[in-house]
């Protein structure tokens, strides 16, 4: 399926009516599987940061809440952290795609966070026609957290600072808001039992907040097609890795910096339950709804066992059927 855009709204003017109904008619076992079912969306990348991007992810994201879904929102902002960090003439220090945080940069991720990244994501949700709401890990208790401490890196590792990792997460704030139709957005920031102020890795909230929540799906948006085979190739797409092998390809180092937080959160997210996790390439126009609404999908999709697709019908062929098609959702 082929979008273009003109404004805020899809246009399909190069399209029979034909072409039309068969786009719907292909969406119609996704919409029927999903119905009622809560979508995870780890929102990052270009797709943040370019008006175009911006634009089509709030409608993909208002359109799956008009149509049964519950879409939970968790959104990154790193690029825009590390821009207010260089003009106040400080260098951001990354290990393992994480982000080294001492006590002001912690209170400079939280200010574009929480402050500016998502009240902007929650206004153009409403522009859309939806009805955001803005959150915090740190609103209702939501993320209950402690400092990582040590990363993993030559004989003694790095101390990461004021980044947090999940203890848990307390659902019921989000339960209410997904009860009464609408949209919650979360900037990854929360508390430790000391009141710090904690940066967590937006990644690895989504994937514990997947899990949490009893999510159908986690998709993560990124700048790449997804996991590459080599990553020196970008046509080596892998459609479908397992939890063995991602874990296999990073070690190899063929998964490696701000990819290794991604695949974390989807391991985690499948570890707690969510039976499909998703890496896509938030670049591409409409990259959600081409993901959820179509039967080749985009992007690669981690899978907790040795793969759960049908051998004899593969819904990522010409001509699936619509059961087989409905066995990639």
């Amino acid at each position: 399926m082929r979008c273009s855009t003109t404004g805020s709204g899809l246009a399909t003017n190069g399209l029979s009516s034909a072409e039309k109904a068969e786009v719907i008619v292909e969406a119609l076992p996704y919409i029927r599987t999903f119905f009622g079912k809560t979508v995870v969306i780890k929102y990052g990348g270009a797709a943040m940061t370019d008006a175009t991007l911006k634009e089509m992810v709030a409608l993909d994201i208002v359109l799956l809440r008009y149509i049964g879904m519950n879409p939970v929102i968790v959104h990154g902002g790193g690029k825009e952290i590390t821009g207010v960090m260089r003009r106040l003439g400080k260098e951001p220090v990354f290990v393992n795609g994480l982000r080294v945080t001492d006590g002001e940069t912690a209170e400079i991720a939280e200010m574009v966070l929480t402050g500016r990244i998502n009240q902007d994501i929650v206004t153009l949700i409403n522009r859309g026609g939806g009805k955001a709401l803005g959150l915090s890990g740190k609103d209702a208790n939501l993320v209950v957290a402690r400092r990582k401490g040590l990363e993993p890196q030559g004989e003694k590792g790095v101390d990461l600072g004021y980044v947090g990792s999940v203890v848990a997460i307390n659902t019921e704030i989000i339960d209410v808001v997904c009860r009464e139709g609408f949209i919650p957005v979360i900037s990854p920031v929360a508390s430790d039992d000391t009141g710090a102020t904690l940066n967590i890795n937006a990644d690895h909230l989504a994937g514990h907040l997947a899990g949490a929540l009893g999510a159908y799906k986690l998709v993560v948006l990124t700048d790449v097609e997804g996991i590459l085979a080599d990553p020196k190739d970008p046509g080596s797409l892998l459609q479908q890795v397992t939890i063995a092998e991602a874990r296999e390809m990073v070690a190899s180092g063929r998964i490696a910096s701000g990819m290794i937080p991604k695949v974390d959160a989807c391991i985690t997210a499948l570890e707690q339950g969510v039976p499909r996790t998703h890496i896509i390439d938030g670049r591409k126009p409409h990259s959600l709804l081409l993901e959820m609404f179509t039967n080749r999908g985009i992007g690669t999709m981690i899978i907790g066992g040795q793969g759960w697709l049908p051998e004899t019908a593969s819904p990522t062929g010409p001509g699936a059927s619509p059961a087989a098609a409905a066995a990639r959702c």
